[in-house]
């Protein structure tokens, strides 16, 4: 499948989906959350291992690969089931595939990501889980750099991004940057979505 994948990608190492999502809804149920103040990077879960959002659950016996999300169940957080937008979002992706992490990423004003790669989000990597990036909140002094280039995300926009790749973020606006990201596991129907893409 790995050759195929890298067909779909044609050596692209971004590609915005036709999927578009409204921001502004996404952003009132964040701030409806009423999520504490925060410096520099902050990690909100709206999707995670179940023993993680269900203490009484076990923990999942040791695996030797968790790249795949097949090491564990997942469960909604109550973060995401107190916010009916967010969780058609991510429904619009599980009811066609198994969605693992959904998380909201924020940071903070004047911050920096610095250069990093991301070893298992890759269409291209073998038992990867593929990430899909949905900005909620930006300004116009946020960048994106992946392989030293700006990937120019809007609000509401959907992203592939090969996050195999270097990519730092810097926020050197007034105002915090927020995206949602979903990870899930490739299936025909993602792979059609991305080829699809541009």
């Amino acid at each position: 499948m790995k050759q195929h994948d890298e067909s779909i990608t044609q050596n692209k190492d971004r590609i915005k989906l036709s999927l578009t999502f409204n921001a502004a809804k996404m952003l009132s149920e964040v701030e409806a959350l009423q999520l504490a103040a925060f410096e520099y990077y902050d990690v909100i879960s709206l999707r995670a291992p179940a023993h993680i959002v269900d203490s009484t659950l076990p923990f999942p016996p040791p695996a030797d690969d968790y790249a795949d999300g097949s090491w564990t169940e997942w469960l909604d957080t109550p973060f995401l089931k107190k916010s009916p937008y967010l969780m058609s979002v991510v429904d619009a992706f599980r009811n066609n595939t198994d969605v693992t992490l959904v998380r909201l990423l924020r940071l903070a004003p004047g911050s920096v990501v610095k250069e990093h790669r991301d070893p298992t989000l890759a269409l291209e990597i073998d038992k990867s889980v593929l990430r899909l990036t949905i900005p909620i909140l930006i300004n116009d002094k946020v960048k994106f750099l992946l392989n030293k280039t700006p990937v120019p995300m809007q609000p509401g926009e959907c992203w592939y991004l090969r996050l195999t790749d270097p990519h730092e973020v810097t926020n050197l606006g007034e105002t915090q940057r927020i995206n949602l990201t979903i990870d899930m596991i490739p299936n025909e129907w993602v792979r059609k979505m991305i080829s699809d893409g541009e």
